[in-house]
């Protein structure tokens, strides 16, 4: 398995401001209703609307919608045709055309899809998911704990010491008065 941190990759690349990206979703997508419906909102949101005044007439990039481990991962290339001398695109260069990642690429974790705009019957939740909230909760409750543990060994300690007093030394006193 080969692991890549963002800093390795320097997204090279650049796509033309106001073009029109490619939509494709992995096959996950039509498993599960909730997927499919998650499908139809990524569409609506990221694809440009038909005869748009201000979308270029061809797509040079490509969104990757896909699902790994129950999060939607998305990746932006772009789309680059081989060129010839006189800067047009080769005819039998489509072939040959390749994907070239120019981010940004994050991951989306769903946790709840509401009937409504901002309520409603839920519909999905995220069986997985933990807020932060209640994990910053967890790590409180692990540092009480501890200081619950020292305050249970400092009194067990006490309580040692009641039971077993030390009897007085009978030298204690020896060195005591001779100054």
């Amino acid at each position: 398995m080969l692991v890549h941190t963002m800093e390795e990759l320097k997204l090279t690349g650049n796509h033309l401001k106001g073009s029109r990206p490619l939509l494709t979703f992995s096959s996950n997508f039509d498993q599960q209703p909730h997927w499919k419906l998650l499908k139809e909102m990524i569409t609506q949101i990221f694809a440009t609307p038909k005869d748009h005044r201000k979308a270029k007439p061809f797509h040079d990039h490509v969104f990757v919608f896909s699902i790994v481990d129950d999060h939607i991962w998305f990746r932006n290339y772009q789309i680059s045709v081989p060129h010839n001398e006189i800067d047009k695109v080769d005819k039998g260069g489509l072939d040959k055309m390749t994907l070239v990642e120019v981010g940004p690429r994050y991951c989306l974790n769903p946790i709840k899809i509401f009937g409504g705009s901002f309520g409603g019957p839920t519909l999905y939740e995220n069986p997985f998911y933990v807020s932060p909230n209640q994990i910053r909760a967890l790590e409180k409750r692990k540092k009480a704990g501890k200081y619950a543990k020292k305050v249970k060994a400092k009194v067990r300690r006490k309580m040692h010491e009641m039971e077993n007093t030390l009897e007085p030394d009978e030298f204690a006193d020896l060195w005591k008065g001779e100054d």
